[in-house]
């Protein structure tokens, strides 16, 4: 899946594109004015394993807030910035590691090369991307509406206004709420740029709709080999992005965050709530930085069979309780101490993988 290799661009101290892992990234949604509840935001989204956050800045107020921001954050900070060099500049001098900018906003070629000036003297990489709802009415009634054709030439026009400024530090996003309409935008834009590509499908929805439309988007473009960093866009709390990032990357196979627990549907033939356990067991065990996969079946004659390759699994009836490892009975125990014997297990684990 990564066959397609792009420039490194370094945001901060993380390194997107080329051979490294697919970055995870989410975006703040506190007033950005309210440094404290940002600051707290941004570390609960980090502790997630949030690699990069994006913060709003729709203000002057909200750009000289970014210093004390970035002081706090253990992650790299992006500025988003629309129309308004001003902010851009400011963002710069308060230390941001990554301006988001469409640089087709700010229509004065003056202000354009001044930021790529400043940002290019810091170090400091910038996204450019077209989004659906935003392209320039001469795009508009060239292809006749939104289509893949129109989102890259936006992106690729605005690619070259910095381009011609001699900064070449640049990431590439083509984003739509449509699904099938971003997939080939951005199959389009992998065969035109070598720049790191900026992933995600936007305005996705709540969270249930949201997190299926991201994950069917992103999930192809990424198993395509498309794609350095992913955002989760929902209109939900941030640390559901992070979640449901980190759950397309373990489907593909991509990256793994800790311990993958998976479950059979259940049948007539299990007698435990099996979503019920599954759910204790991720809650549980959260913070196990383990790369296992722990499967929780709903009947011992199925259980260690159909799940075999698991390293760690439960199955059982309405009393007896079996742990197999590899598919091999290792211990009887009873629901009620089935955590407890799992987590011994565990623990053993990770002493073994420790030492």
């Amino acid at each position: 899946m990564r066959e397609r290799y792009t420039r490194v661009v370094k945001v901060g101290n993380v390194e997107i594109g080329g051979s490294n892992p697919i970055r995870v990234q989410s975006m703040t949604k506190t007033p950005t004015i309210d440094i404290k509840a940002t600051i707290r935001q941004i570390k609960g989204l980090a502790k997630k394993g949030c690699e990069i956050i994006r913060v709003g800045v729709p203000d002057k107020d909200s750009a000289l807030a970014l210093g004390k921001i970035k002081k706090e954050s253990p992650i790299p900070i992006v500025a988003d910035i629309h129309f308004d060099y001003r902010l851009a500049l400011i963002a710069l001098e308060q230390g941001v590691d990554k301006l988001r900018l469409n640089p087709g906003n700010i229509k004065n070629p003056k202000h354009i090369s001044l930021i790529a000036r400043e940002a290019k003297a810091r170090g400091v990489p910038i996204r450019v991307g077209s989004n659906a709802g935003s392209l320039p009415q001469e795009i508009l009634k060239k292809y006749g509406g939104v289509t893949p054709e129109a989102l890259v030439e936006s992106a690729i026009n605005e690619v070259k206004l910095l381009e011609d400024n001699d900064f070449t530090d640049i990431v590439v996003s083509v984003k739509a709420s449509s699904v099938p309409l971003t997939v080939e935008a951005y199959r389009l834009l992998s065969s035109k740029v070598n720049y790191p590509l900026h992933v995600g499908i936007t305005e996705a929805g709540t969270l249930l709709p949201g997190a299926i439309r991201s994950s069917v988007g992103i999930g192809i473009l990424l198993y395509e080999g498309i794609g350095d960093t992913i955002r989760v866009s929902l209109a939900s709390s941030p640390d559901k992005e992070v979640e449901v990032a980190y759950e397309i990357l373990d489907s593909l196979e991509i990256r793994r965050k800790g311990l993958r627990v998976i479950a059979c549907p259940m049948c007539a033939r299990a007698h435990f709530p099996v979503g019920e356990i599954a759910k204790k067991i991720e809650n549980k065990f959260k913070d196990y930085s383990l790369n296992l996969t722990i499967a929780v079946m709903g009947c011992e004659v199925n259980g260690p069979g159909e799940a075999k390759w698991a390293d760690l699994g439960i199955a059982g009836s309405q009393n007896r309780v079996i742990i197999f490892k590899y598919g091999k009975i290792i211990k009887e125990t009873d629901w009620k101490h089935v955590l407890f014997e799992l987590e011994k297990e565990l623990n053993m684990w990770k002493e073994v993988n420790t030492n």
